[in-house]
C-alpha cells in the first residue's frame, strides 16, 4: 500500500508540472447524429495542419458527444470528425496570436448513404467502445447469442468467463459483481446463476465491464463490476419490435417491446419469455492415499442431468418531465421463472465396507419471482449541477423442490435404498436509498457527493423427509434448518475531478459502515439458545484516476482503488448439506470480508478504423476467502475459510479494427499471474489439518469476434475463445476453448429479419478441474447442452420521429459519471 502511495505521488508531480508548462490554443465542440439530434460518443476527432496528411493531434468525443482538443499552436489547420458508417466531417480553421478557444460548436454527421447502399448496415453499432472508466460492448445486434440467456451473452464478452455452471469470473477472478441497470436485482452470489440462466439475451442492449471502479460505485467485488443493461430505446415517436424463435433442442423464446414518447411523457414496455432445454454430463473420479501418497481406494461418479426453464420477464417505465429542471421516473422489472431438472449419478467403489455400485436419481422443481420497482427525481440546478434522488424495492422468491432415490449394492448381494424429499424457501429482500449531487465549477473542475444505503433480509428454510421410499418418508428433525441473513450498509462518498490542459486526474474516498447478522437454526432451536454471530465494522475505501492525452490520438490512464468482497449467505450458513451423503459441505459463519488494492495502467490509441487497448493490472488480496475440501474417512467434506494471500497481475490487449467498410474486428488477449501463498486449516472436529501449498500460476485467454456485413442484407458473426490453464485452491482448472456462429438475413427493408446461429460449435465447452489435499486426488470434467442451432424472426414496426429528451436518472446511473470531458456549448 505504502509503494502504490508513493508511485501515485511520483506520477502526479511529473504529470502537473508538464501540463502545467504546456500553453496554446483550445478546440472544442460537440458532434451530433443529424438524424436523430443525439450526441455521438466516440467519433474521431482528428487535427492536421493543413496541405498534411499528418495528424498531430487528437482525441474521441464523451458520451454527449464532447470534444476538446488542448495546447494548440497558432497556424492553419483542418479538423476532421469520423464516425464509421457516417460521412466524414471536415473544417479549416486559424489560430491566431493571442486565441484561447475556439468552439465548433455542433458537428452534425450525416450517414454515408453510398456505404449503406453497399452493405446494408443500418442500425449497426459499434460493437465495442471505451468509456474513462469503462468498456462497453453492445450486444443488442449480437448473433451468435440470439435465442439465447444473459449467461450466453456474458460469455460473449472480452475477459468474462462463464463455466457450465453458470459462474462467471473477470479475468480470471470470480469474486466480481453482475448488475442489471445497475441494481443488484437479486443477483447474489446464492442465486446468480440461476437468474442469469432465466434472462433472455434479446432483453439486453449492452454489457459494461469496469474493472476498477471509483469511490462513487459501491466497493463490492473484488474483480470489478459488470453492468447489464436492458433495452430502452428513448428516440421519440411510437416504434417496437416482436421476436420468435426456436432451436434443435426443443427451446423456443418470444418477446415484444413497444416505446412511446411524446410530450413531456417517454414510456416503454418489454415482455419476453423462453423455454430452453439442456442436457449436462460429466464425471468425477476420486483417489483416497494412504500417508505415502499411495491410492488405497477409489470412489468414481458419472453424472447425467436433464434440464428445463420456462422464465417469463416484463420491464416497464415511464418518465415524467415536469419542467425543464424537473424530471420523475418509476422503472418495474419482473421475471417469473419456472424450471425442471432430473440427475441421474451412477457411483461405483472398491471402499471397504462401502457399496460396489450406487444409483442416485434426483429431480427438482423450481419457482423463482423476482421484482425490482424503483422512483427516482432529477433536479437541474444549472448545466453543470443537479442533484439525483431515488430509492428502490428487490424482492426474490426461489422455492425449489427437491427428492431423491438412492439405490445401493454391496459385496455378497445386498442392497440398501434411501429416498429423501427437500422443500426450500428462499425470500430475499432489500431497500436501496440513494441521493447523488454533481456539481462543475471554476475551469473545469468537478465536485461530486452521495449518499447510499443498502438494507438486505434474507430468509431461507429448509425441511427434509426421509426414509427408504416415498412411501414412507417421514420429518427428518436433523435436516432442518432456518437460516436468516441480515446486511445494512451505509455509505457516503465523495469525488473531486481536475482538468488542466491535457491532464486530468479524479480523487475520490468512500467510507462505508457494515453490519451483519447471521443465524442458522436447527428444529425447535432459538436465538434465546442460539444466538446470532454479528459483525459491525467501518472501512475506508480510495479511489484515485489520473489521465494524460498524449499527441496523435494516444491516452494514458493509471488507476488505483480498494475493493471488498463480503461473504455471502451460502458461505455463512453452518448448516450441513447432506443431500449427497459422499460429498458433504457446509458454511463458516466466523468468515471475514476480504479486501483488495488494485492498480491499472492504461494507454489507448486512436486511429481512423482502428482502435488499441492496453491495460497493466496488479491486485492483492487479503483474508481471501476460498472453498477448501478435505477426507474424513471415506467421506469428502468441504467448507469455506479465509486462507492467506493471493497476488494478481497481467496484461490486457483489446484491439478492434475497421476492415474495408464492412468488418469490426475485436480481439482481445489477457495474460496474468497467480500467486496464492500457502495455508495450515485444522477443521472443526477433524485430527489433521487441510495443508495448502504455496503455489502460483501463468495464464492466459484469448477471444476473437468479427462482424461482417455483406451485400443483401445478410450479417455474419463468428466468436472464437481459448482459456488457458489455470489455478484454483488445491489444484487447477484444465484449458478448454469455444466457436460461435450467427448468420442474419434482411428482408421487407429491413423490417423483417432472420436469424441462424450455431452455439458451441465443436462440442467443446465443459469444465476439467484436477484438484488434491490430505488423503486424496481428484479429477471432474462437466459439460452442459453441447452445440444447439437456433432460429430467431425479428419483426420492427413503428416511426421515430428524431428527437430525444435528456437522459433520465436510471440511464446516467448505467452510463456513469462519463469522465473529465464537458459538453460543447449550443
Amino acid at each position: 500500500m505504502r509503494r502504490l502511495t508513493v508511485l501515485f505521488l511520483l506520477v502526479l508531480s511529473v504529470l502537473t508540472v508538464y501540463a502545467e508548462t504546456e500553453k496554446g490554443a483550445q478546440i472544442t465542440g460537440k458532434v451530433i447524429d443529424a438524424s436523430t439530434k443525439q450526441g455521438m460518443e466516440f467519433a474521431n476527432i482528428s487535427l492536421r495542419k493543413t496541405g498534411s496528411k499528418e495528424f498531430i493531434k487528437g482525441t474521441v468525443s464523451d458520451q454527449l458527444g464532447a470534444f476538446r482538443l488542448d495546447g494548440v499552436s497558432n497556424g492553419n489547420y483542418v479538423v476532421a470528425v469520423s464516425v464509421v458508417g457516417y460521412a466524414t466531417f471536415e473544417k479549416e480553421l486559424t489560430i491566431g496570436t493571442g486565441q484561447k478557444t475556439i468552439n465548433l460548436r455542433n458537428i452534425l454527421l450525416k450517414e454515408d448513404t453510398q456505404l449503406l447502399n453497399e452493405v446494408q448496415v443500418v442500425g449497426q453499432r459499434s460493437q465495442m467502445k471505451f468509456e474513462i472508466d469503462r468498456k462497453v460492448f453492445n450486444v443488442d445486434q449480437s448473433l451468435a447469442t440470439a435465442g439465447g440467456s444473459a449467461s450466453d451473452v456474458l460469455g460473449n464478452i472480452p475477459s468474462v468467463q462463464v463455466d457450465p455452471e453458470g459462474e462467471v469470473s473477470l479475468r480470471g477472478n470470480s469474486s466480481v459483481t453482475v448488475w442489471i441497470n445497475g441494481k443488484e436485482s437479486g443477483l447474489s452470489a446464492d442465486n446468480r446463476a440461476q437468474i442469469l440462466e432465466q434472462l433472455p439475451a434479446e432483453s439486453i442492449e449492452r454489457v459494461e465491464v469496469i474493472t476498477n471502479p471509483s469511490a462513487k460505485y459501491n466497493p463490492e467485488g473484488t474483480a470489478g463490476i459488470i453492468n447489464i443493461v436492458l433495452k430502452k430505446n428513448r428516440k421519440a415517436g411510437y416504434y417496437g419490435s416482436l421476436q420468435a424463435g426456436v432451436d434443435t433442442r426443443g427451446g423456443y423464446n418470444a418477446a415484444g417491446n413497444v416505446n412511446f414518447s411524446s410530450g413531456k411523457f417517454e414510456s416503454f414496455v418489454n415482455v419476453g419469455t423462453r423455454v430452453r432445454k439442456s442436457e449436462g454430463e460429466g464425471y468425477t473420479n476420486r483417489q483416497n492415499l494412504d500417508d505415502n501418497g499411495n491410492p488405497v481406494s477409489y470412489l468414481n461418479q458419472l453424472r447425467n442431468d436433464e434440464d428445463t426453464r420456462k422464465p417469463v420477464i416484463f420491464r416497464a417505465g415511464t418518465t415524467y418531465h415536469a419542467t425543464d429542471k424537473d424530471h420523475f421516473s418509476f422503472n418495474g422489472f419482473g421475471l417469473l421463472g419456472r424450471g425442471d431438472e432430473t440427475d441421474w449419478l451412477n457411483y461405483t467403489s472398491n471402499i471397504p465396507g462401502s457399496f460396489t455400485n450406487s444409483l442416485r436419481t434426483s429431480a427438482e422443481k423450481r419457482k423463482m419471482n423476482i421484482g425490482n420497482f424503483e422512483i427516482g427525481y432529477k433536479r437541474d440546478f444549472s448545466e453543470k449541477s443537479n442533484l439525483d434522488l431515488s430509492a428502490s424495492y428487490n424482492l426474490v422468491n426461489i422455492t425449489p423442490e427437491s427428492s431423491f432415490l438412492q439405490v445401493s449394492n454391496y459385496a455378497g448381494g445386498t442392497s440398501t435404498s434411501s429416498y429423501q424429499f427437500q422443500e426450500n424457501v428462499m425470500k430475499p429482500r432489500k431497500w436501496e436509498f440513494q441521493a447523488d449531487y454533481v456539481t462543475e465549477f471554476g475551469e473545469q473542475n468537478k465536485i461530486e457527493a452521495g449518499y447510499k444505503g443498502e438494507f438486505l433480509t434474507s430468509k431461507s428454510k429448509v425441511s427434509t423427509y426421509s426414509g427408504t421410499s416415498e412411501g414412507n418418508a417421514a420429518f427428518n428433525e436433523g435436516l432442518y434448518n432456518n437460516f436468516t441473513y441480515d446486511q445494512n450498509v451505509n455509505a457516503l462518498y465523495a469525488t473531486y475531478s481536475k482538468r488542466i490542459n491535457r491532464f486530468g486526474i479524479q480523487l475520490g474516498l468512500r467510507g462505508e459502515h457494515t453490519r451483519t447478522n447471521t443465524n442458522s437454526l436447527g428444529y425447535n432451536q432459538s436465538e434465546t439458545d442460539h444466538p446470532a454471530y454479528k459483525d459491525d465494522y467501518f472501512s475506508f475505501y480510495p479511489s484515485a484516476f489520473l489521465s494524460y492525452q498524449l499527441p496523435s490520438n494516444n491516452e494514458l490512464q493509471l488507476n488505483y482503488t480498494r475493493r471488498v468482497s463480503r461473504p455471502w449467505g451460502g458461505q455463512l450458513n453452518p448448516f450441513v448439506n447432506l443431500t449427497d451423503s459422499t460429498n458433504i459441505s457446509y458454511g463458516n459463519p466466523l468468515l471475514l470480508p476480504q479486501y483488495s488494492n488494485s492498480l491499472e495502467l492504461n494507454y489507448i490509441k486512436n486511429w481512423e478504423n482502428h482502435t488499441l487497448s492496453a491495460s497493466l493490472y496488479y491486485r492483492n488480496t487479503d483474508n481471501v476467502i476460498q472453498r477448501i475440501s478435505y477426507r474424513d474417512g471415506d467421506i469428502m467434506k468441504s467448507t469455506f475459510e479465509n486462507i492467506a494471500k493471493t497476488q494478481s497481475a497481467g496484461t490486457e490487449l483489446i484491439l478492434k479494427n475497421n476492415l474495408f467498410r464492412m468488418i469490426d474486428l475485436t480481439s482481445t488477449l489477457n495474460f496474468y499471474y497467480n500467486k496464492l501463498d500457502g495455508f495450515s486449516y485444522l477443521p472443526a472436529g477433524a485430527t489433521t489439518p487441510v495443508v495448502g501449498e504455496a503455489d502460483e500460476d501463468f495464464s492466459w485467454s484469448a477471444r476473437i469476434i468479427a462482424n461482417v456485413m455483406l451485400p443483401w442484407g445478410v450479417s455474419l458473426q463468428a466468436t472464437g475463445d481459448y482459456n488457458s490453464r489455470e489455478l484454483v485452491a488445491q489444484g487447477y482448472r484444465k484449458a478448454n476453448h469455444a466457436i460461435d456462429l450467427g448468420l442474419r438475413k434482411s428482408f421487407l427493408d429491413r423490417k423483417l429479419s432472420l436469424t441462424i446461429n450455431t452455439r458451441d460449435l465443436l462440442n467443446s465447452r465443459k469444465r476439467e478441474t484436477i484438484t488434491s489435499g490430505s488423503g486424496f486426488s481428484q479429477e471432474s470434467v462437466f459439460a452442459r447442452s453441447g452445440r444447439t442451432v437456433g432460429f430467431t424472426l425479428t419483426y420492427n414496426f413503428g416511426n421515430m420521429k428524431g428527437s430525444s429528451k435528456r437522459p433520465d436518472r436510471q440511464e446516467q446511473q448505467n452510463n456513469g459519471d462519463g469522465g473529465m470531458m464537458e459538453e460543447g456549448f449550443q
